[in-house]
């Protein structure tokens, strides 16, 4: 329980230094002479990130500034609010329930157009097309203890938790779609209080040995790679997670051709393109802003 409370302490104070950090520079928020860019603190994140930074540099020849690693849902969404950044991708489930506070819901457009109006008429922000993947989150389990146990689904590892340790990351311990809706859903119970971890040490703990389950994401490229396992939600729990843009509204007025460029990427990015992606930066070591451009060439949506 002490190392619960420390690590909970540790990511509450980190949140509260980068919301700090965003603060002093409130008053001068209007930069209409670039667009920035902003991201959560996770490899695809960056990856989206990036994505919508050389789209807007491509197709508008405005300057773009990048203010990556956010760290979560909350310094995010009160930098946009803020002004400090203009864009950042999001996740409707998580616009939904983490930020609109409103229940889940199942249906992907239902979802989306409740984010869309909801993001609009209390924030003036207008959310973007679905990028074309969800990225759900993912319980997973090492794939020798899913092939040992003949687990398959949620339900059928419930059994097992029990002896099990868990591996969270702070969000998820708190969000309304996180952890306690979760082990309601299923009875989950473990061996010990799960542990709260940055969500880039989850992957290590787990093929460690240090934790047994992990709340991991549908489109982690290390899945398959690491031979890790994911427990099919067999109860419909998660809501649908499609990746969408946030945009402010007041740089769009300004700046209409960036909405029309990142338009470009609607539906254009697979599950399984995501998992490649994450797969090239978090498995492969390569540089993130090569990874991204080789992808639009691809798409023929980069010269």
């Amino acid at each position: 329980m002490a190392r619960y409370i420390r690590a909970r302490t540790r990511v509450i104070l980190c949140g509260l230094l980068t919301f700090v950090l965003l603060l002093p520079m409130a008053g001068c928020h209007e930069h209409s002479d670039r667009i920035v860019v902003g991201s959560k603190n996770f490899t695809e994140q960056l990856i989206l990130g990036e994505l919508f930074a050389q789209l807007i540099e491509a197709r508008t020849h405005l300057p773009v500034e990048r203010r990556f690693y956010l760290a979560g849902t909350f310094i995010c969404q009160q930098a946009i609010l803020a002004g400090r950044i203009d864009i950042y991708p999001e996740y409707t489930g998580t616009a939904l329930t983490a930020v609109l506070k409103e229940p889940p819901g199942r249906d992907k457009q239902e979802v989306y157009q409740r984010v869309k109006q909801g993001y609009e008429k209390r924030f003036d922000l207008t959310i973007g097309p679905p990028l074309g993947f969800d990225d759900t989150f993912a319980m997973v389990i090492r794939g020798g203890d899913a092939r040992r146990l003949q687990l398959k689904t949620l339900s059928q590892a419930a059994a097992y938790t029990p002896q099990w340790r868990a591996g969270f990351g702070y969000e998820f311990m708190e969000r309304p779609d996180g952890y306690h809706g979760l082990a309601a859903s299923y009875g989950l119970r473990f061996a010990e209080a799960p542990r709260i971890m940055d969500l880039g040490l989850l992957t290590r703990a787990l093929k460690e040995g240090q934790v047994d389950l992990i709340a991991g994401n549908n489109t982690d490229g290390l899945i398959p790679a690491l031979d890790f396992f994911v427990l099919e939600d067999d109860h419909h729990y998660f809501p649908p997670y499609e990746a969408v843009p946030v945009m402010r509204n007041t740089m769009l007025k300004v700046h209409p051709e960036v909405g029309a460029a990142l338009g470009e990427l609607a539906g254009t990015i697979s599950d399984q393109d995501m998992r490649r992606l994450n797969y090239a930066v978090d498995g492969q070591h390569r540089d993130a802003t090569v990874v991204v451009r080789e992808f639009l060439r691809e798409r023929k949506l980069l010269n």
